[in-house]
């Protein structure tokens, strides 16, 4: 499970240092692609293979699912790390997620994310001015703190 919150930068040739508990779940084989909200999502192998299983069994015949299969896929990079525990973040990913110097590396159970440090800022400032209202639909999923 990926837990926290690290603040790190990516240098000049796009790599970036992963802390040492990630890197330790995620393995030497592991996948960087676009995420949602801009930011990369960063999954173990097994857990790309659990997402990938998932997408097969979307309807081929729904524009959406067609969409987001291309992007999640298209975008997706198999990684490693480096001697020093950092990544090589593909520049078509630097791109999308806007990552030119200062980052944020979060957790999220089963995935990593990588975000721009004021993107991440940005969107996690509007997101906790709406955090109770957040809970109160996660109620429609059967979901209780």
């Amino acid at each position: 499970m990926f837990l926290g919150e690290y603040q790190h930068t990516i240098d000049d040739k796009g790599r970036i240092i992963i802390p040492a508990k990630f890197r330790e779940a995620l393995g030497t084989d592991f996948i960087i692609t676009r995420g949602l909200d801009n930011c990369l999502f960063v999954y173990p192998r097994a857990e790309w293979n659990q997402l990938e299983q998932k997408m097969k069994a979307l309807p081929s015949m729904a524009a959406n699912a067609r969409a987001f299969s291309r992007l999640l896929f298209a975008g997706a990079s198999e990684c490693e790390w480096d001697k020093q525990g950092r990544v090589n973040v593909p520049g078509h990913l630097r791109e999308y997620a806007k990552l030119e110097k200062d980052c944020t590396v979060i957790g999220v159970s089963s995935r990593v994310e990588i975000w721009d440090k004021a993107t991440w800022e940005q969107y996690s400032r509007q997101s906790q001015d709406s955090f109770n209202e957040i809970a109160e639909k996660l109620v429609d999923f059967d979901f209780n703190f």
